[in-house]
């Protein structure tokens, strides 16, 4: 990944809010722009340099993980004042200092903005800054999402057939971490779903000591996470057919809605009208009210991240964008469907990166 070029990017757009320098308090945004992988620690974007503050735990890994992603930035490690007075030489000169306000908290406001730090400087609230360049995904870090959701792919595989054996919910998440562990991912990408019969019509349910039943579907929302990068998929499958034929006719629906909403992608399509495409099935077959969810969003070092894909949504996606498409029906009597896939935008449609079948049937197919 080309880490050490992302700052020469940035400070155009930091130019564009009106700023002479940014902090960086998002760790998230440290990382895409430094490689540093702390938990704690403070970025400041100059015009002619960067300066990375953190405290003695991460001493030896700044200087490896800067030195490793080619990034060019000062390092100053000590306490909270050691760091506080780094900081406050370095905007000494600096007229307008932006922050990112989706990221300061009021208290951390009110002191930057007292005496103690940075009283010289006139103090700009910015907004996704940082998180507009991060949403075009250069070559190395598609290669990283591509290993996340291979890595799903196979844990899916291996683990689905524990559904036909009585497993509760909590079990076959346990599972599918621990498969994608043991498959090279560092952890899984968010907490897995796996949510059955009623439990499927709460879209963010929690595994629960639940037997799966037959006749019930169950789904499973779940990723794995590579190098800081997300996958995010969502089968969902069923032991034996279907216990009624609003439950067949539920899986059918959402996957035409899903199908029609992937041909939808597009460099150059709103994001609005990729969820218009997924609506307009599930409306068709009068089910509209029980689809309570954005169609999508973006994947990248965060599982939620711009762009978003909604009706809402005025974003409009570009090649290199890696988003999600996940119509979803949830009926309490019945339980729920979701199928979900990542994909990568390209100038005429789409890549899929999410690969598993979507046979409703934990024994059918493999992964292609």
């Amino acid at each position: 990944m080309d880490v050490a070029g992302r700052v020469e990017r940035l400070r155009p757009r930091v130019e564009q809010a009106g700023c002479d320098a940014l902090l960086v308090t998002n760790l998230t945004n440290v990382a895409y722009l430094t490689g540093f992988t702390g938990s704690a620690g403070l970025l400041l974007v100059l015009p002619d340099e960067m300066v990375l503050t953190t405290d003695g735990r991460y001493r030896q890994q700044a200087g490896e993980q800067l030195a490793a992603a080619g990034v060019d930035a000062r390092v100053e490690i000590g306490g909270a004042g050691r760091q506080r007075e780094a900081l406050v030489e370095a905007v000494a000169h600096v007229g307008r200092l932006g922050l990112e306000a989706a990221h300061v908290t009021w208290a951390q406001q009110r002191d930057f903005a007292g005496e103690e730090w940075f009283r010289s400087a006139e103090l700009v609230a910015t907004a996704g800054v940082v998180e507009q360049l991060r949403q075009v995904k250069d070559a190395g870090e598609l290669a990283r999402i591509a290993q996340a959701a291979s890595i799903a792919d196979r844990a899916l595989e291996a683990v689905k057939a524990r559904l036909a054996e009585g497993a509760t919910e909590q079990e076959v998440a346990l599972a599918l971490d621990v498969e994608m562990r043991r498959l090279g991912a560092s952890g899984s990408a968010f907490p897995t779903i796996v949510a059955s019969g009623p439990n499927g019509a709460k879209p963010h349910a929690l595994p629960s000591a639940r037997p799966i039943g037959r006749g019930e579907m169950v789904v499973i929302d779940f990723g794995a996470t590579v190098d800081g990068y997300r996958s995010d998929m969502t089968r969902t499958l069923c032991v034996g057919p279907p216990a009624t034929q609003t439950l067949a006719r539920m899986f059918e629906v959402v996957t035409d809605a899903q199908r029609a909403g992937v041909a939808a992608v597009a460099a150059g399509r709103t994001a609005a009208e990729v969820d218009a495409a997924c609506r307009e099935v599930i409306d068709d077959a009068g089910w509209g009210v029980a689809f309570v969810h954005g169609t999508g969003h973006g994947v990248g070092l965060d599982i939620h991240e711009a762009p978003a894909v909604a009706a809402t949504s005025g974003d409009t996606l570009a090649a290199g964008h890696v988003v999600t498409v996940e119509p979803g029906v949830y009926i309490p009597s019945q339980g729920g469907v979701r199928v979900e896939d990542t994909v990568v935008v390209t100038d005429d449609g789409c890549r899929p990166l999410t690969l598993s079948p979507k046979d409703l049937s934990p024994s059918e197919g493999s992964v292609r």
